[in-house]
């Protein structure tokens, strides 16, 4: 083992890079059997050794340790080099995913970015659309509630009217039941017949004798007897209007527009003119209605009412309102009966033309819808015409 291990008894010659072996590391690899191998000292020797002879061996023995290369040194050397280059590489991988982590969410981030700018410009185009439709809806509403606020403002009184005719309708046809009823029980009674043929005579109108060529015309001084009746009537339709009365009598609410207008016609046109319109149909078949049932009242069965309307449509609302308004039913409607619809003026003149020849007196009312008159219409002792308020056009004549 002596062969092995380098001596270097001079201290001051050793290299410093022997000193850099821990005397600590070198001493316990050194058992006491090769300590004192290399003093040259015997194992089982018990002699004394001298004191200055073992003080001058530790310190020529300690040189020599201190003197040892440890031969891993060179691959000890190359460990660490490895280290320091897989720790260099290690950083640089590190440096590249942080770089590549930084660019990964950075196109995220633009991806991202772009998607939501993409939405959001969808989503925009999507609110304008929505916008422009829902103002479009907004002003067809706004038109739809102006033309609804004019309609009330011009045929709420129609409206209600209609509702009234509707629920009268039903009472009428109860009225009416319980009046058969009654007249079903008034005939049992074979004694009270005279008090019930008093009652029938009582109901029938009492029309004012007039000559049957004479033509009327209630704004002479000679119909003045027929004047006074006509405006008991009115008075009578507007301050007490009976719901229940016999059929050709009005039954509906009669306001004093409608009587200023009735009364124009019959004293200051003579019964023969135009009445300007109330704005709506079903206010003017009110207004023709009351005409009806006065010249009922006051020749009978003679008067003959002969409405002119362009469509079938129009007429039907005729058809209904006079109905509604004189308590008649379908039967009263047809070519000889109290009431005749006509679509053209020329079948109804040919109408009017036999009814003065039989000596009755037709009543011709013409629909406001009517843009021409035929002239031959105006040859008639009684005709009512209605005209559109310029002030207040009308769309398309109610229809």
């Amino acid at each position: 083992m002596n062969s092995e291990i380098p001596l270097n008894p001079n201290p001051e010659q050793t290299d410093e890079s022997t000193l850099k072996i821990p005397m600590e590391a070198i001493a316990e690899s050194i058992t006491d059997v090769e300590f004192s191998e290399m003093l040259d000292i015997p194992a089982q020797e018990e002699s004394p050794v001298p004191l200055e002879l073992t003080l001058t061996a530790f310190s020529t023995t300690e040189a020599a340790i201190i003197s040892i290369e440890p031969e891993n040194e060179p691959e000890i050397n190359t460990e660490i080099v490895d280290l320091e280059q897989q720790k260099a590489s290690l950083k640089k991988e590190i440096q590249a995913l942080k770089a590549e982590k930084e660019q990964l969410l950075s196109e995220k981030t633009v991806e991202v970015q772009t998607t939501i700018e993409k939405l959001l410009k969808e989503g925009l185009r999507d609110l304008e659309q929505r916008k422009q439709s829902l103002e479009v809806t907004v002003e067809q509403l706004e038109r739809r509630q102006e033309k609804i606020r004019q309609e009330m403002r011009t045929t709420f009184a129609g409206v209600s009217q209609d509702l009234a005719i509707r629920v009268q309708g039903f009472k009428d046809y109860l009225v009416g039941s319980l009046q058969d009823l009654v007249s079903a029980a008034d005939q049992l009674e074979l004694g009270n017949s005279d008090s019930w043929n008093d009652s029938k005579e009582q109901v029938a109108p009492i029309p004012i004798n007039v000559p049957s060529n004479a033509k009327p015309n209630f704004a002479e001084q000679s119909f003045e007897e027929q004047r006074r009746q006509i405006q008991r009537i009115l008075e009578q339709y507007r301050t007490r209007p009976d719901y229940y009365g016999p059929p050709w009598q009005l039954r509906r609410t009669f306001e004093p527009i409608h009587a200023e207008r009735v009364q124009n016609w019959f004293f200051g046109q003579g019964g023969r003119g135009v009445v300007l319109t109330m704005g709506s149909r079903l206010q003017n078949i009110l207004v023709g209605s009351s005409i009806i049932a006065i010249i009922h009242s006051l020749y009978g069965d003679r008067s003959r009412a002969l409405i002119l309307a362009n469509t079938p449509e129009r007429l039907g609302e005729w058809r209904r309102g006079l109905q509604d308004c004189l308590g008649i039913s379908r039967a009263d409607f047809g070519p000889e009966r109290g009431v005749v619809l006509f679509e053209s003026p020329e079948a109804l003149i040919q109408k009017a033309e036999r009814l003065v020849e039989d000596k009755q007196l037709p009543l011709v009312i013409i629909d406001e819808a009517e843009d021409q008159v035929n002239l031959a219409l105006l040859q008639f002792p009684l005709w009512l015409a209605f005209a559109p308020d310029p002030q207040k056009p009308s769309s398309n004549y109610y229809s």
